[in-house]
């Protein structure tokens, strides 16, 4: 199962500073059922206990430091070595969600005390280092993930990031990465038109790359596709580029591109028009659209694009 690190309050422990939790529903009981959650809290894996005086980032000298304020004490150096250590024992993850707000794990907008008053500019010591080691990981907070795009977004390159290093832990050869391009090429698409190309471009010429600068090279390319937002008029393009496709009798054509239409104006979700193209392209048994990720991007049971 697909291994996905959380902050492990959001499963229900109590290990916050109030020896309290912060459950996340859909994380439990929906998305559990698909992955296999890591749990960290950094701040009692580094020792501070539950319950625990409060910690957060102060402004000090011109450097950010994370500040215990009721024992005067400064753990900045302790949670940094901690920190590096502990990102590097977490490689296999595919994801990671992150507690909204916390000095150690807030991805953004995490409250800085500074001289002229308190921002919202900081990043979380252990967010920080996670995504230093593991620039490629789709990490999210769980408050973002109640958008129900940036939730379809996240899930998408959460199960296309595992199948990414699936590939890269195989014995991989050009003929493996162009499987693995051309069936990931509309999912791209739907994202990134110039990335679409720009990908296309670098396998085409690969065998004339060293292996681990084309893996870098296209694993870069790949996830920073996949994190540029889709659009409505991007699906649509694609939609419409699959229905190309499809062989399809008047009334049938007739339907899919009205429902293209309706999704391109906000009228339906995008699950109609993309159903009706999976029902057409099995019928006909077209493989060329049957192997896009793009008609199978995550378990139906998550029903994400019910809602986008």
């Amino acid at each position: 199962m697909i291994k996905v690190g959380v902050s492990a309050c959001l499963l229900g422990r109590k290990v916050r500073y109030d020896g309290q939790h912060k459950r996340d529903d859909w994380l439990v009981d929906v998305l559990g059922a698909h992955v296999e959650w890591v749990p960290v809290c950094p701040e009692v894996e580094l020792g501070l206990g539950t319950p625990r005086p409060p910690i957060h980032i102060e402004e000090r000298g011109r450097r950010l430091r994370l500040i215990m304020p009721s024992k005067e004490r400064d753990l900045t150096e302790e949670m940094e070595a901690w920190s590096a250590r502990r990102v590097e024992a977490l490689d296999g993850l595919s994801g990671y969600v992150l507690k909204k707000d916390s000095p150690s794990c807030g991805m953004e907008r995490v409250r800085v005390h500074r001289p002229r008053g308190v921002t919202r500019d900081g990043v979380g010591f252990f967010a920080a280092a996670l995504r230093a080691r593991w620039p490629n990981l789709p990490v999210e907070e769980e408050g973002r993930l109640r958008d129900a795009r940036l939730r379809e977004s996240f899930i998408e390159r959460v199960f296309a990031y595992h199948r990414l290093e699936t590939l890269w832990a195989s014995r991989w050869g050009m003929g493996e990465l162009v499987a693995f391009h051309t069936a990931h090429k509309l999912a791209v698409l739907a994202h990134s038109p110039p990335a679409y190309q720009a990908l296309g471009r670098l396998v085409a010429r690969g065998k004339g790359l060293q292996r681990d600068e084309l893996r870098r090279r296209y694993a870069d390319g790949f996830m920073a596709a996949l994190a540029t937002p889709t659009t409505r008029g991007r699906h649509s393009n694609v939609l419409e580029h699959m229905a190309g496709y499809l062989e399809l009798d008047a009334g049938s054509r007739a339907e899919l591109g009205e429902s293209i239409a309706d999704y391109r104006k906000g009228l339906v979700p995008l699950v109609v028009p993309w159903t009706l193209i999976r029902h057409h392209a099995r019928a006909q048994g077209v493989d060329y659209l049957l192997g896009q990720t793009y008609l199978d991007p995550n378990p139906r049971e998550l029903m994400l694009r019910n809602h986008v």
